[in-house]
């Protein structure tokens, strides 16, 4: 008796800018993800940051020596993260997202306008509606920063105390 392979399809998912700004409150110019790829439900993703001289943060950081903020690439991560998160949850509105630790964070490298900065980003626990990740930044197949982020997530239209 002859047994067939079952091959499934696992492509996996993306979202474009319009997608983000859907997803995520922020805006310019603290929305610090382009495109987010290879996107695995709430389990793990890409998100694309392509790294341009005329934003912001470089006017004084530093002058003549640009170098992204480490605390900027940290937040691209969480975003990244929150993102996938919040589109896992398919709600009709933006959901806000809020850190609650940034833990075991390094910087290994600078990142400089003309990179192509990825935010590698996988779910480590889920309780609720908070989240754990485990992130890495990398350019060019380099690994330039690390953390785990955990927040929790809430739908935009949920009342604060």
């Amino acid at each position: 008796m002859n047994k067939e392979m079952i091959v499934q399809n696992t492509e996996l998912d993306s979202a474009d800018l319009h997608e983000i700004m859907q997803l995520l409150p922020h805006r310019y110019p603290l929305l610090l993800v382009d495109r987010i790829i290879n996107i695995d439900a709430n389990r793990s993703a890409v998100g694309i940051k392509n790294v341009t001289f005329n934003e912001p943060h470089f006017q004084g950081h530093f002058p003549g020596e640009p170098i992204m903020p480490g605390v900027l690439i940290v937040e691209g991560m969480a975003q990244t993260a929150g993102a996938i998160g919040i589109r896992d949850l398919n709600l009709e509105k933006p959901a806000l997202v809020f850190f609650m630790t940034i833990d075991n964070v390094k910087f290994r490298k600078p990142v400089v306008p003309g990179d192509v900065l990825e935010y590698h980003v996988k779910l480590l626990k889920q309780r609720g509606s908070i989240c754990k990740y485990e992130c890495a930044g990398i350019v060019a197949g380099d690994k330039v920063a690390e953390a785990q982020v955990q927040a929790m997530l809430s739908p935009s239209d949920a009342k604060s105390r």
